[in-house]
């Protein structure tokens, strides 16, 4: 087994202080604005200026070159002030860069890359269609070869970052082959003629989520990110998404218990302080006890996740992850009674936020059953807890 230990490094911690330093005096004060709507651009640029969009791009390439478990830090410490921020980060840091990074052609690679970690093109990813979500292999949206060139049709649904995008990775099917098999990716250019923004909806946690249409986009040849019979590749790049996005709720979860320890501390009732009374100890133990079992199986999950997570351990951390921040937000807003309940206070945005996580990335029941199928098929009962490595 690998050795495992969750010491951070002097590195990392620097990394971690000097991201706490911006979002604390920076982002958190301005959070509000962007759960209306605005994309936080000003905090874009900032986290550009420091190299933090950088953390998936290669050295080569003017990034930082980060592990999975290194930008999960940094996520969640950004999740703790701004969940609007966290989420546009992860753009820049996940599923839609690291496919670039790892399967591009290098003319793509060299376009790309150096822009994304200085934050001058944003990334975004379209894999959900009308129909079609978890179910990939029903995708119908296609990219045909054709004469030299390729040709891209079909519609995507609940896309982020749509307005901002520099470029869109498209899950796509390749020359109508059908089922999984037939899978592959494009990248398409936010000029691409026949590229068409149909509607957009503001989402519970300030995000503006959109539907957008391919109609006969003609790209070139290089832009055809990885072909047929790919989907694993697609997968398991996907698959850190399950790394972090987990890494947000444990933040947003981590956010709230603050808050609320604070007010716990400050607030009076029958001459002392609500956290002296024993029913308000009580709650803020088991809200911690659950934000330390979290940490215990991201962190876990992170640390022997490069290139990729194992598919057992990020989406066990995922589904708790996920799941607790709904419940730690939603004490959190108890801690604070009836001002809880407001949108003066961040705890009521934090529960708004904390619904995302279990929707995107795998719903948790999709990943309930992958676990599931994997404890299922062990060869020997006795042996699940080997399952994943560590």
């Amino acid at each position: 087994m690998t050795d495992f230990h969750f010491k951070l490094s002097d590195a990392q911690r620097r990394l971690i202080g000097d991201v706490r330093a911006v979002v604390q005096s920076e982002f958190k004060p301005r959070g509000e604005e962007f759960m209306q709507g605005a994309f936080p651009w000003p905090n874009i640029r900032k986290l550009g200026e420091m190299g933090i969009l950088g953390m998936a791009v290669p050295k080569a390439y003017g990034g930082m070159e980060l592990g999975v478990f290194d930008t999960a830090l940094v996520l969640e410490e950004i999740a703790k002030g701004c969940y609007v921020t966290a989420m546009a980060v992860l753009g820049e840091v996940g599923t839609q860069t690291r496919i670039i990074a790892t399967y591009a052609p290098e003319a793509v690679k060299q376009r790309l890359l150096p822009g994304v970690a200085k934050g001058e093109h944003l990334l975004s990813i379209c894999m959900t269609e009308p129909h079609a979500g978890t179910d990939v292999g029903a995708y119908t949206t296609n990219v045909e070869r054709r004469g030299g060139k390729l040709v891209l049709n079909g519609t995507k649904s609940l896309v982020s970052r749509a307005e901002e995008a520099s470029a869109f990775v498209v899950f796509a099917r390749v020359d109508d082959q059908p089922g999984g098999e037939g899978i592959g990716c494009v990248l398409v250019d936010r000029d691409t003629k026949g590229l068409v923004h149909k509607n957009r909806s503001h989402s519970m946690g300030g995000e503006y989520l959109h539907t957008i249409a391919f109609e006969n986009c003609e790209l070139p040849e290089e832009n055809l990110l990885l072909g047929p019979g790919s989907l694993k590749k697609l997968l398991s790049a996907f698959n850190t998404q399950r790394c972090l996005n987990p890494a947000i709720s444990l933040g947003i979860s981590e956010g709230a218990f603050s808050e609320a320890l604070a007010y716990a501390k400050s607030r009076k009732a029958f001459g002392r302080s609500i956290g002296e009374f024993q029913g308000m100890r009580w709650k803020l133990a088991d809200m911690w006890r659950e934000i330390e079992a979290a940490r215990g199986l991201l962190y876990r999950a992170c640390a022997g996740a490069d290139p990729f997570p194992d598919p057992l351990l990020a989406a066990t951390a995922k589904i708790y992850c996920n799941e607790i921040s709904v419940r730690i937000t939603s004490e959190a807003i108890q801690v604070f009674g009836g001002y809880g309940f407001t949108d003066e206070f961040l705890v009521s945005r934090m529960y708004r936020a904390a619904r995302y996580g279990s929707l995107g990335g795998g719903t948790s029941e999709t990943l309930r059953d992958l676990v599931g199928k994997r404890l299922m098929n062990a060869d020997n009962p006795a042996d699940v807890f080997d399952l994943a490595d560590f």
